[in-house]
C-alpha cells in the first residue's frame, strides 16, 4: 500500500440543489467541473460539504434522495472516469428511515460504505433525520478512511470510537468550520482532519494539530501528505531519534510540537512507520495513557491498603 496521497475538498455551497430534474442536472455539472478540476490537480480523493446536494434546494427536507439513486449514480460514473475516490454526503432515504449520510465512493465507481451522522441536531431529528450509531473506518488503496459530520464535532463518543485505532484520515463535512475543533481532533486521534465546508475556509490538518492549508477565495484545497505517521508523546520516546536517523536517515521525519509535549514521526520509504517504532522501543501514546493509569491505580491502591 502506498502511504502518500493527494487529498482534496470543496468548500462552496452549489449554486443549484437537486429539488427539479432542471436543478439535479444543474448541480451536476458543477460537481464535474469540481472533480474534473480536483483530478487534473492530482487529488486522488475529493470531499463535499454536508448534504451537498441539498444545500441548493428551498427545502433540504423535501429534496431526501433515494439511496440507490438521486445524484449518486453520475457521481459513481465521475469516479470510475476520473479514478477518484469521492466523499459525497446528502439526506437520503432507505427502507428504515432517512439519514444525514456520506457516503464514500471508490475509484472504480462502487460504493464502498456509509457514514451516518451520529448526533444529528435536534431541529434534523425532529425533521425525521435518524441517528447512526457507529463511525466506521474504510480500507482505500492509500490507507483508511473515516467521516464524521458538522455536529458530530461536539461529542466525544465518536472519538472514543476512532481513538484505540484512529484512521490516516477524517473527513469533516459540514456546514459550520469547526475551528479549533479540528485541531483538537487531529491532535487527539494523532491524524489529519480535512474539512469540506458549506460556505469557505475549509482546513487540512496535521496529526499534531497543526493547519497545513486553508481554502480561502478557492473553494477547492488540494494537498498531498504522508500519511505513513504516527504521533507520540515526548516522555521515555524522543531521546531515541539519533539511533534512527543513524539507521533510516532523511526519509524519517520529526515534527515537534512542543507545547502540546508530542512529536509525530514519519517515514517516506517503503516500510510501515509503526514497524520501525516498534524496532527502536517507542512507545504508542495510547499505551503510555494507559500505562500512566494504572501506575496511578496503584498508587492509589497502595494509600487505601490496610
Amino acid at each position: 500500500m502506498k502511504r502518500t496521497a493527494t487529498l482534496a475538498s470543496v468548500s462552496n455551497r452549489p449554486q443549484h440543489g437537486c429539488h427539479t430534474p432542471e436543478a439535479m442536472e444543474g448541480l451536476l455539472k458543477e460537481t464535474e467541473a469540481w472533480l474534473r478540476r480536483a483530478a487534473r490537480m492530482g487529488a486522488e480523493i475529493v470531499a463535499f460539504p454536508e448534504v451537498y446536494p441539498q444545500l441548493g434546494s428551498p427545502d433540504m427536507y423535501k429534496a431526501v434522495e433515494p439511496h440507490d439513486g438521486g445524484t449518486l449514480p453520475r457521481v459513481q460514473e465521475l469516479c470510475r472516469e476520473l479514478g477518484l475516490y469521492v466523499v459525497w454526503p446528502r439526506f437520503e432515504s432507505r427502507p428504515d428511515g432517512c439519514y444525514n449520510t456520506a457516503i464514500l465512493v471508490g475509484r472504480d465507481g462502487e460504493v464502498v460504505g456509509r457514514y451516518d451522522k451520529m448526533f444529528p441536531t435536534i431541529g434534523e431529528i425532529e425533521k425525521g433525520i435518524l441517528p447512526g450509531t457507529t463511525c466506521p473506518r474504510f480500507e482505500t488503496d492509500f490507507g483508511r478512511v473515516s467521516m464524521a459530520i458538522c455536529f458530530d464535532l461536539n461529542f466525544r463518543e465518536i472519538r472514543d470510537e476512532l481513538r484505540p485505532d484512529p484512521p490516516e484520515v477524517v473527513f469533516f463535512c459540514s456546514m459550520y468550520r469547526g475551528g479549533v475543533q479540528l485541531q483538537e481532533w487531529a491532535l487527539d486521534l494523532g491524524c489529519h482532519m480535512m474539512s469540506a465546508i458549506g460556505g469557505e475556509l475549509g482546513r487540512l490538518v496535521d496529526p499534531g494539530g497543526q493547519v497545513l492549508k486553508l481554502s480561502t477565495y478557492e473553494s477547492l484545497l488540494v494537498h498531498r501528505v504522508n500519511l505513513n505517521k504516527r504521533q507520540l508523546h515526548m516522555d521515555y520516546n524522543w531521546e531515541k531519534m539519533d539511533a534512527m536517523l543513524q539507521q533510516y536517515g532523511p526519509q524519517l521525519t520529526f515534527e515537534y510540537y512542543t507545547q502540546e509535549g508530542r512529536f509525530v514521526v514519519g517515514y517516506e520509504g517503503e516500510r510501515d512507520v509503526d514497524e520501525i517504532l516498534a524496532e527502536f522501543g517507542l512507545e504508542p501514546i495510547n499505551a503510555y495513557w494507559s500505562r500512566a493509569r494504572e501506575t496511578r491505580r496503584r498508587k492509589l491502591a497502595e494509600r487505601t491498603a490496610p
